[in-house]
């Protein structure tokens, strides 16, 4: 089982698992070579903006769809060390849903067309994030009948298919700040019994608030903040609380946003026992500052500029910027410009800089997920995964 294999490794290493978000076609090959050397379970998380049915178009990371995907990684990920996991699924977390204003009963239709589509792949983790509301502000109870209702329909998609899948659940949205503890008791209790009523097995992971928000090319959450924050129990205080109430029902608790965390802060997740986290943004961002520092380095800084041009006019960096914020152009580029890899644009940018790179004896994509695989590394080694 599943759960049984991760809680084992868990309570040998006393380690933290990590999601690794599939930024680009690099991103998920070093991931695979790094779970496959040093022989550890590594989650690959894909949103539904990544990766996506073939009924959404797909997502922007390689243009893959939900079955492309899945198909590449299981092919190359040799000893089974890879756990494919959706991120965010749920209502609204498509962008397609937003940009038509579903209303609810179809952006929960929608969203379980997507999630019939990672059972059928061969998906074995399913984050249900009902958090999202583009209409309104629902409260707790609300969500958790959405989250209800899907997470009754991808159970019975997997038993149909007799296939293993565990769960992910999440309530809220990432704030940077901590859970209360009353509000996660009321909600595990709440899923407990809707499992037990319903004879289908709890989750394995409850997302917790655990201080963490990602903007810029930072971490702004409590985490890691050197000042007490206002108003707010400092994490190393509040997150044992909260981890005691995740063992009382028996889930893993997860992280989302680690991202930029210090070295410091990312040994104390196995001290703590935090049992899983995610990381996504600064895996790309990793990879388009490489990308313009190997071809600035090597007379190609007219490629370089054509990519941070193609990434700026992107504007995907907009949702990552803080009010006032001060970042340059070339920083707002390198944000965005995981998002342009697979544009046609940029397409012909990388093969322009292969060619040239080669006649130098430089490899574009070894080089560039040799740089990712070190970013990731930083992540393997705090958390006890790589010794």
């Amino acid at each position: 089982m599943i759960q049984h294999r991760l809680r084992n490794i868990i309570e040998r290493r006393r380690c933290t698992l990590l999601g690794v978000g599939p930024m680009s076609v690099n991103c998920v090959d070093a991931t695979i070579e790094l779970a496959n050397e040093y022989e550890v379970p590594i989650m690959i998380i894909a949103s539904r903006r990544q990766i996506d049915s073939e009924d959404f178009g797909g997502g922007y990371v390689n243009n893959w769809t939900t079955e492309e995907f899945a198909r590449y990684v299981t092919d190359k990920d040799k000893k089974g060390n890879i756990l494919l996991a959706r991120d965010h699924g749920g209502p609204w977390q498509n962008t397609r849903e937003k940009d038509q204003n579903l209303g609810l009963r179809r952006a929960m239709d929608s969203a379980k067309v997507s999630y019939r589509a990672d059972i059928a792949a061969g998906f074995q983790i399913i984050h249900i994030d009902p958090s999202i509301d583009i209409h309104g502000v629902p409260d707790v109870d609300e969500v958790l009948d959405r989250l209800f209702d899907l997470y009754e329909y991808c159970w019975t998609q997997a038993a149909n298919k007799h296939q293993e899948v565990i769960f992910e659940v999440g309530t809220e949205e990432q704030s940077g700040s901590t859970n209360t503890q009353e509000v996660l008791d009321y909600t595990l209790n709440a899923i407990s019994k809707f499992c037990q009523s319903n004879r289908i097995n709890p989750p394995a992971f409850v997302v917790v608030q655990c201080g963490t928000r990602v903007m810029e090319m930072r971490n702004v959450g409590s985490f890691d903040s050197p000042v007490r924050v206002v108003n707010e129990i400092p994490a190393e205080i509040q997150l044992p609380k909260m981890l005691e109430i995740c063992n009382r029902h028996g889930v893993f608790m997860k992280e989302h946003n680690a991202d930029y965390l210090s070295d410091e802060a990312l040994q104390w997740h196995p001290r703590l026992g935090i049992h899983a986290a995610n990381v996504a943004p600064e895996f790309g961002v990793a990879e388009s500052t490489a990308l313009v520092g190997i071809l600035e380095r090597n007379g190609l800084a007219n490629l370089a500029e054509k990519f941070l041009a193609l990434a700026y006019r992107s504007h995907k960096w907009d949702k990552w910027m803080l009010e006032g914020t001060r970042a340059t152009d070339r920083e707002r580029a390198l944000i965005a410009g995981h998002y342009v890899f697979s544009t046609p644009e940029c397409q012909e940018i990388r093969a322009a800089a292969i060619q040239a790179l080669a006649v130098m004896q430089i490899d574009l994509d070894d080089y560039l997920k040799a740089q990712v695989k070190q970013s990731i590394l930083r992540y393997l080694r705090s958390f006890r995964l790589a010794l």
